[in-house]
């Protein structure tokens, strides 16, 4: 049943797991807001996501034709290690790693705040 006040939910085939790893609404809302307050600020341009079998991915660009200048990643299979997040740099350096996207995204929101602040 669908309406107004009903989830709706994606449900993998009984007895498979799914076939690829995803954000949920509230990482990519979270997510998107980020990259919006970014593009205002005049620092990105474009993005990426890409959903694999292990990871799903966020790239942010400050141009289109070059390398992502961060990339967020989901690797559920490490919820219980480092964490299931990770920001990675333009050069592919580990900036942060850890168990809430918040704590991941902090490094940018900070750098945004000293955009807005000069």
């Amino acid at each position: 049943m669908t309406g107004p006040g009903h989830k709706a939910a994606v449900v993998a085939f009984p007895g498979r797991p799914p076939s690829q790893i995803g954000f949920d609404r509230r990482e990519l809302n979270r997510i998107l807001d980020l990259y919006g307050r970014m593009v205002a600020a005049g620092q990105w341009r474009d993005y990426a996501m890409d959903f694999e079998r292990e990871v799903a991915a966020f790239s942010a660009f400050r141009r289109t034709s070059e390398r992502p200048e961060i990339r967020i990643e989901k690797r559920p299979a490490l919820h219980t290690r480092q964490g299931m997040w990770a920001l990675f740099g333009e050069a592919g350096q580990v900036l942060k790693r850890g168990h809430e996207l918040p704590g991941i995204l902090a490094p940018l929101e900070r750098r945004l705040l000293k955009i807005v602040e000069e």
